[in-house]
């Protein structure tokens, strides 16, 4: 087969267009992720082979090219262990795209498959206390109409747990503002949640939701829908507002994500069941939902107290320990 004919980069074209978009629904934050890491490991490839990435043909992806690459991440480009699981797991899916479409070289792909992840060791989840997010949420001056939208756009992240991408998405249709209050949320992978709302958050939103026709209702000052950067941006200026009384929020780094883990840290304290935080974060397993459970301290010691409690186990005071001459004289013997 010339090289010029070779299926690869049409290969690449359908599994972005036709089976991460149509078929998995993935959302434009995995697009443009797996989209990098290919970016990176064809250039990677291109660079050994002293050519170009439009050189490249389907027996130039091998599982002696992808472990090279990920040794490159890690040796060359720093990159920790869970970054070089990411970047694996978008070429294998490509690899698997390529499995169903060139049944030839079944073999070669399925070595690329086998390879393993790394064990990375797992970071602890940031997130506020309620009374961390209460001060950053009466930062904006809502006698404005950015300061307005700004306390309803954090409103909105800490009440529903939104990801950013979904809350920026938000329209009028996709909100009732009256009882019951709620939002449409429109997910990863095309799936759709409700998410109630509390009064404040719906008052809110209801001179913005007014304002916009079928379009996203958060908007920047130029009259376009705010962009990711733009949330964080607005997010670090209160963060760093509400820091000048409370230092503790001067060692953090509050991302709009973090917000949303807060949402769930707060849901799991208010005592709800980790299925229902499951529906309410758009979580696909519970097992995702379930790390959150290991990062509250305040929550392990209720739960150590409950089970005291329950274990119908009197508490006692221990006597003192005294060493005895004899302990005295068999550790000075040492």
């Amino acid at each position: 087969m010339s090289r010029n004919r070779d299926p690869l980069l049409r290969l690449v074209e359908s599994y972005f267009r036709d089976h991460l978009h149509r078929i998995r629904g993935a959302s434009e934050h995995t697009v443009r992720a797996y989209a990098h890491a290919l970016r990176l490991f064809f250039s990677f490839l291109a660079r050994g082979r002293h050519g170009s990435v439009a050189d490249l043909t389907l027996d130039d992806i091998s599982v002696e090219g992808v472990l090279g690459f990920l040794d490159h991440l890690e040796a060359e480009r720093r990159n920790h262990a869970a970054t070089r699981n990411c970047r694996l797991a978008a070429i294998r899916g490509f690899v698997a795209h390529l499995l169903r479409n060139d049944v030839s070289r079944a073999a070669r792909y399925q070595r690329i498959l086998a390879i393993p992840a790394k064990r990375a060791r797992t970071r602890a989840i940031e997130y506020l206390e309620p009374e961390h997010v209460r001060a950053v949420l009466a930062q904006p001056d809502r006698r404005t109409p950015l300061g307005r939208r700004d306390h309803a756009l954090l409103l909105v992240l800490y009440n529903t747990g939104a990801r950013v991408g979904e809350a920026i998405a938000v329209r009028p249709e996709d909100l009732r503002l009256t009882p019951p209050r709620h939002v449409r949320i429109r997910g990863k992978g095309s799936k759709e949640r409700i998410c109630p709302l509390w009064s404040e958050t719906a008052a809110a939103l209801a001179p913005l939701a007014a304002a916009a026709v079928s379009e996203p209702i958060f908007k920047n000052a130029r009259g376009i829908p705010i962009t990711r950067d733009g949330v964080a941006y607005v997010l670090d200026k209160y963060v760093a507002r509400a820091a000048r009384d409370l230092p503790a929020l001067r060692r953090q780094r509050v991302t709009p994500h973090v917000l949303r883990h807060s949402c769930a840290v707060a849901l799991l304290q208010a005592g709800l069941d980790v299925a229902v935080i499951r529906d309410y974060l758009g979580h696909a397993s519970v097992a995702t939902t379930g790390r959150y459970l290991a990062t509250n301290v305040a929550m392990k010691r209720d739960a150590l107290e409950a089970f005291w409690r329950r274990a119908g186990l009197s508490r006692r005071s221990a006597a003192r320990w005294r060493p005895t001459p004899n302990v005295i004289a068999f550790l000075s013997s040492l």
